[in-house]
């Protein structure tokens, strides 16, 4: 596995990003994508020790496409710069809360949870805190987990109470939110690392606890 390859790889396309020069390096991404499969596919292994779920996924069907819909953005470049995956039981497209790996030239991260949950979820999630928040706050404020996570992604987080809680409540910070996500950051240097896949499994294994507690709260 050569992640160096890779991120060389998406450092170019950052550069020149038009269809006719990946038309030119398409050997070079195809080998870029391989090498990214490769590290999905040892981590779908060892992660399904502690989240049997993930162990069936064909690792190529975890990868987001590369090329951007530009229908809607100002940003018109054709292609992303970073290979992303969705390790998550019944696939990436099931709804599940699962595990999320990024690659890109000095903003890799891992982590995972749910992100922009439909609003029939993300009632069930607040019910799930209003009941058992004190759980997951257990989960959260554990020392390996917050040692190894900081804040919960917090984009459109409400200002306010949603609508049934009361302002005071003991969590409100955690029913504010409209995302349950956790993400680490690493370095371009601990991703070409020997022992990167062990790191992000490690990451995953850690957050699994929080992947539970959400998987319950939609049941």
């Amino acid at each position: 596995m050569d992640l160096q390859f890779t991120l060389d790889f998406l450092s170019d396309l950052a550069k020149h990003n038009k269809k006719e020069w990946m038309d030119e390096n398409k050997k070079r991404y195809l080998q870029a994508k391989e090498e990214v499969i490769e590290l999905i596919s040892e981590v779908i292994k060892k992660t399904a020790a502690f989240h049997p779920g993930v162990a069936e996924i064909d690792p190529k069907k975890t990868l987001f496409r590369i090329n951007r819909d530009v229908r809607f953005s100002k940003n018109k470049d054709p292609y992303k710069t970073n290979f992303g995956a969705s390790i998550t039981s019944g696939g990436r497209k099931s709804g599940n809360p699962g595990f999320y790996l990024h690659i890109m030239p000095e903003n890799n991260f891992a982590g995972g949870g749910l992100y922009q949950p439909p609003s029939d979820v993300l009632q069930k999630i607040r019910q799930e805190i209003d009941y058992n928040g004190k759980e997951l706050r257990s989960i959260i404020e554990e020392k390996k987990f917050s040692d190894t996570y900081s804040e919960p992604y917090s984009e459109d987080k409400l200002k306010t109470a949603p609508k049934g809680y009361p302002k005071d409540h003991e969590h409100i910070d955690l029913l504010q939110l409209k995302h349950f996500i956790y993400m680490r950051k690493y370095s371009d240097k601990e991703v070409t690392s020997n022992d990167f896949t062990t790191r992000v499994v490690e990451s995953y294994r850690t957050l699994n606890p929080y992947l539970q507690f959400l998987s319950r709260a939609l049941d």
